[in-house]
């Protein structure tokens, strides 16, 4: 019998006066019959509106209608067939404004919950199934993956199950990317990104880990010198940006990227590690997005008194996910919004000690279509903070830029791809957040997919 609720089941989670002291995951998850129950809400539209909104085009109502079956084995071979990282994507995908914001039951209520049944069921395939990953017929063909991120993964599980020989290269010395250095254990366990990598392995996928693509071999080589027949380069966007303000140098002021790093991927927060992040009474997260929200919660969760997001424009602009300044605010963080850093202040052992800002006003909406900030005079604000952290955004690291000769970049170091990865370069694909800038996780995944199914139709055409 159809669930006509016009709203979602509440996802279980820790509560949030015990949450923002550990770094165990928030959201608890579905049980079997939460599950079925949302899944009944699902109308089984005939125009299937919710897969268009999605970037990788996971047949959601088939899979749904598993769930409601209590086929939970099934609905898991149906998100297979188009998503490599279904537990993660349940997770960290903004399905309000994707798959959930086409649901026609979201017109006279709440959509369905699919992304927390998409979480469920991968959650419940990883739990229960015994069935071995059977590796593919290699047909012979070489191809490079450069970054192990969302978009790397993705390309290289479809390329792995034509049976192409896939080695993926990454610069740190765990694989995943902006998946374990960049998303908090508490957002994203850092088990479950294993167990998905893991099962690229069994595909017969190879991983390189403390590889340097521009400074161990160059793109070229890795075409002329080892035999791979074609590249993908999917190495995200992780050149951190700063304001440019007096005292960003200070000690206790840090970039997002390596906050993050040295918590997330470092575990900072553990005693004996070894990147350990000076604990501190206040910070001032600087930004309104995703980033920004995580860099937060890490703060409070790491033992900050006061933890302040500063944005300089209103709440209503918050590019983060409603979900995540929703848990952030539970949390206790404190929003500054309208505020804009001037200037950080030192103490007298030259660490931070005040963040300075500005009050704004919202002005006429400028090129993004939001209303630009403007700056009311003679408006110092002071915040008292030992720690900043600088959340405003990042761009593609130049190393693979200036070490590939013909690669061509846009001006803020994006590189330029047609819609199906091709760049400048014959044999080389690119896409994700080193293409777009930062962006999101399906984003990447969808722009893997892509570039994948090119390759395949490039090595063929070029072997025939």
């Amino acid at each position: 019998m159809a669930n006509m609720s016009l709203k979602k089941n509440e996802m279980p989670s820790q509560a949030p006066d015990v949450r923002n002291k550990n770094f165990r995951e928030v959201a608890l998850g579905y049980t079997p019959e939460t599950a079925i129950d949302e899944a009944k809400r699902c109308l089984n539209c005939k125009n299937k509106p919710c897969v268009s909104g999605c970037p990788v085009n996971i047949h959601i109502p088939e899979f749904i209608a598993k769930v409601a079956e209590g086929e939970f084995e099934e609905a898991y071979k149906v998100i297979a067939q188009s998503s490599s990282l279904p537990a993660v994507c349940g997770r960290v995908c903004p399905q309000e404004t994707q798959c959930e914001s086409k649901c026609v039951r979201g017109i006279k209520g709440e959509p369905v919950a699919i992304g927390r049944l998409e979480r469920f069921v991968a959650d419940y395939h990883n739990a229960h199934s015994t069935e071995k990953i059977s590796k593919p017929e290699p047909n012979g063909h070489k191809v490079a993956v450069i970054g192990s991120g969302p978009a790397g993964l993705a390309c290289a599980s479809d390329l792995a199950k034509k049976g192409y020989d896939v080695t993926v290269f990454e610069a740190l010395h765990v694989a995943g990317g902006v998946l374990v250095y960049g998303i908090p254990e508490f957002r994203l366990p850092k088990s479950i990104v294993s167990k998905e990598i893991e099962g690229l392995k069994d595909l017969g996928v190879k991983i390189s880990t403390n590889t340097v693509i521009g400074k161990t071999m160059s793109v070229q080589e890795l075409m002329s010198e080892e035999g791979f027949e074609a590249v993908f380069i999917g190495s995200g966007a992780g050149l951190p940006r700063f304001m440019g303000i007096p005292g960003e140098n200070l000690k206790g002021v840090y970039s997002a990227n390596e906050f993050l790093t040295r918590v997330n991927l470092m575990k900072a927060y553990k005693e004996g590690s070894d990147t350990p992040i000076q604990r501190f009474k206040s910070a001032a997260v600087v930004g309104g997005g995703n980033v920004a929200m995580d860099a937060a919660r890490c703060a409070k969760r790491l033992g900050a008194e006061n933890v302040y997001i500063v944005y300089r424009r209103s709440e209503a602009e918050l590019p983060a996910r409603a979900e995540e300044v929703e848990h952030a605010k539970e949390e206790g963080i404190i929003f500054r919004t309208l505020t804009n850093p001037v200037q950080i202040i030192p103490d007298e052992n030259g660490f931070a000690s005040k963040l300075v800002c500005r009050e704004m006003v919202l002005g006429e909406p400028d090129a993004s279509g939001r209303r630009k900030p403007i700056e009311k005079p003679d408006s110092n604000i002071e915040i008292d903070c030992d720690c900043v952290i600088m959340a405003i955004g990042t761009s593609p690291n130049p190393l693979i830029k200036s070490t590939t000769n013909g690669l061509e970049t846009q001006k803020w170091g994006g590189i330029v791809a047609d819609e199906t990865g091709k760049t400048s370069i014959e044999g080389v694909y690119a896409g994700g957040d080193a293409v777009t800038g930062a962006a999101t996780v399906i984003l990447a995944m969808g722009a893997g997919k892509t570039a994948a199914k090119a390759i395949d139709e490039y090595i063929v055409s070029k072997n025939k």
